[in-house]
C-alpha cells in the first residue's frame, strides 16, 4: 500500500520529487484520503442561494455520503438528521425522507406510535456539522471541529491563511451563483487538482484559446453576453482538461513511472497542495 511517508515535504521545491504513483492508483490510499482528508474537514456541499426560503432544499452526496440540505434542518437520504444551519428559519421540524413522516414537538409517525418502549432519542437521525462561509454551505462528518450549529464557520478553519485574502477580495460576500456543471473524469481526484495547480504551465500547449484571452475583458461585470461567452469557453477548457487528466492517469498506472519533478518557477501551488495532503494524511 502507498503511504504518506513516501513524500517528503521538507525537501525544498527545487529539489523535491512529486508524490509516487501509488498516491494516485492505490485503492487503499484513496480510502485513507476519504477518512483523513474529506470526512475530517469542511467540504462545500452547496450554496446559500439553494435554500433562500423555509423548506427550500437541495440534494447531493459528499464522498458517498448522500445528503439533503433543508433550510432550518438538514437530512440524509437515509433519514440521517444533519444539524441546523445559520440559514435556518424553521425550528422543531423533522422529516424522515424514507417514510415521509414529520415530527414537530411530540408529533410522530402514526405507525411508530404503536411501538412498545420506543424512545425517539434512541433511534434519532445522526447529526453531522453544517455551517456557512460567505455564499457556501459546508458540512463535515467528524466530531473534532468546534460546535458550529446555527453559526458561520471561521474562514481559517476551512481555508486556513487563504481566508483573509479571499475575504478582502470579496469572495465571501459578493459572488453570485451562475450555473453548475458536472463532469465524469476517469482519473484520481488529485490529478485534476494538480492540473489546476501547475501555475498555467500547460495552458499555452493545451488551451490555445484560453492562452490568447485579453485580460482587459476580465473587468466586465453584469454583462450577460460576457457570462455566456465565458461559460462556452469554460466548457471547451474542461473538455481539453479531461483529455489531459485521463492521459496523465494512464501514465501514472504504467509500471514504468514512479515519481517526477516539479517545475520550481510555476508549480509552487502544486507542491504546497501535496504538503498539505501529507500533513492531513500523517495526522
Amino acid at each position: 500500500m502507498a503511504t504518506a511517508q513516501e513524500f517528503d515535504p521538507a525537501i525544498p521545491l527545487a529539489s523535491a520529487v512529486t508524490p509516487p504513483s501509488g498516491w494516485y492508483t492505490d485503492p487503499e490510499f484513496l480510502r485513507l484520503e476519504l477518512d483523513r482528508v474529506f470526512l475530517r474537514g469542511w467540504q462545500a456541499v452547496g450554496h446559500i442561494g439553494q435554500v433562500k426560503n423555509p423548506n427550500d432544499f437541495f440534494t447531493g452526496s459528499m464522498m458517498c455520503k448522500p445528503i439533503i440540505s433543508v433550510k432550518g434542518w438538514t437530512y440524509g437520504l437515509d433519514g440521517t438528521l444533519l444539524k441546523a444551519t445559520r440559514i435556518s428559519g424553521i425550528k422543531n421540524f423533522n422529516k424522515n425522507v424514507y417514510h415521509n413522516s414529520f415530527c414537530a414537538s411530540v408529533l410522530l409517525n402514526r405507525k411508530i406510535a404503536t411501538y412498545s418502549s420506543f424512545w425517539k432519542q434512541d433511534f434519532g437521525l445522526l447529526p453531522i456539522k453544517v455551517a456557512t462561509w460567505g455564499p457556501f454551505v459546508l458540512a463535515r462528518f467528524d466530531d473534532s471541529s468546534q460546535d458550529t450549529v446555527d453559526d458561520v464557520v471561521g474562514g481559517d478553519e476551512w481555508l486556513g491563511s487563504a481566508s483573509d485574502l479571499l475575504s478582502r477580495s470579496g469572495i465571501d460576500t459578493s459572488l453570485p451563483h451562475i450555473c453548475r456543471r458536472e463532469y465524469i473524469i476517469e482519473c484520481n481526484w488529485k490529478v485534476f487538482c494538480d492540473n489546476y495547480l501547475d501555475g498555467g504551465y500547460h495552458v499555452p500547449y493545451a488551451h490555445g484559446a484560453l492562452a490568447s484571452v485579453d485580460s482587459s475583458v476580465l473587468n466586465l461585470q453584469d454583462d450577460q453576453d460576457f457570462i455566456d461567452r465565458s461559460l462556452k469557453d469554460s466548457e471547451q477548457v474542461q473538455i481539453e482538461d479531461i483529455a489531459l487528466c485521463e492521459g496523465v492517469q494512464r501514465g501514472l498506472e504504467s509500471p514504468a513511472y514512479g515519481v517526477g519533478r516539479y517545475a520550481p518557477s510555476v508549480e509552487m501551488a502544486m507542491h504546497h497542495f501535496h504538503c498539505l495532503l501529507h500533513a492531513n494524511l500523517s495526522g
